[in-house]
């Protein structure tokens, strides 16, 4: 498990590099199911891997003039605050023991991985449906400020909970509200899901402790896997890549409800 564990780090960037989001929803169910960590310490965990390779990944997007700088800042900006806040205090408040359904607990380990495979299961049906993804620019770049910083807020509270980069909501957002070409859509997003990513794993840091040589282990093969992302990204059709990444999401969601629900005895 541990073996699959470091070949599915790749894909995690892998995933990213090619359609700039979707390797996030992949870290913590690695993390969990292939190397064993607490669901609560895997969403800690997420953050950083997710963090530090689309810091990386964003580098060559933006010397190819795939970054809007300022739409990342606005979007940016509640997005960090409310990951930020939602790590240093809302996941810790959170109780070890939730509530109970008969004789079912729900703990907060529990919770915390289902909240995470609904968020697939919709993450999936957007990669499926791929609505936006053709979308262009069309004249001049509008924002609608309001709609940008209320999903700025929203995607980072649900990268606080889940530890998910969140690249599968701001993309359509950047296309929709910014009017952004859907090139440079991913190229922002990378930059966004890095700086929240990381900006909120240090609300974990003195909170939990860190197994490092496992973080920066599967961070570096991640980090291979979005340079092997961008790459194959110029040869192979993103669009179909997407659907099926997409496909599978949705089958891990199902998976992981399932097993938290009926296995987790």
């Amino acid at each position: 498990m541990i073996a699959a564990g470091y070949i599915a780090s790749v894909f995690i960037g892998l995933a990213l590099g090619l359609i700039g989001g979707g390797g996030s929803i992949l870290t913590v169910p690695v993390l969990v199911y292939l190397f064993g960590v607490d669901p609560v310490l895997a969403t800690a965990y997420s953050l950083f891997i997710v963090g530090s390779t689309s810091l990386v990944g964003a580098f060559p997007k933006y010397k190819n003039g795939e970054i809007n700088l300022k739409t990342a800042i606005i979007f940016g900006i509640p997005s960090i605050i409310s990951v930020y806040a939602t790590r240093a205090y809302i996941v810790p408040a959170i109780p070890t023991e939730v509530f109970a359904i008969g004789s079912f607990m729900v703990t907060k380990a529990i919770l915390m991985m289902m909240i995470f495979a609904v968020l697939m299961v919709f993450a999936s049906v957007s990669m499926i449906r791929d609505k936006h993804n053709n979308q262009e620019e069309s004249g001049e770049q509008v924002f609608n400020y309001q709609m940008i910083l209320l999903e700025g807020t929203i995607v980072g509270i649900l990268t606080g909970l889940v530890g998910a980069g969140g690249g599968f909501l701001i993309i359509p957002a950047l296309v929709i509200f910014s009017k952004l070409p859907m090139k440079q859509a991913i190229g922002t997003s990378l930059l966004i899901i890095a700086a929240k990513s990381l900006i909120g794993f240090t609300g974990d840091l003195g909170k939990q402790t860190m197994d490092w040589q496992l973080l920066i282990s599967v961070t570096i093969l991640a980090i291979i896997g979005i340079f092997m992302g961008n790459f194959l990204g110029k040869k192979v059709s993103a669009k179909s890549l997407k659907k099926g990444f997409g496909w599978f999401v949705l089958v891990m969601g199902i998976y992981i409800i399932i097993k938290e629900i009926f296995l987790n005895k």
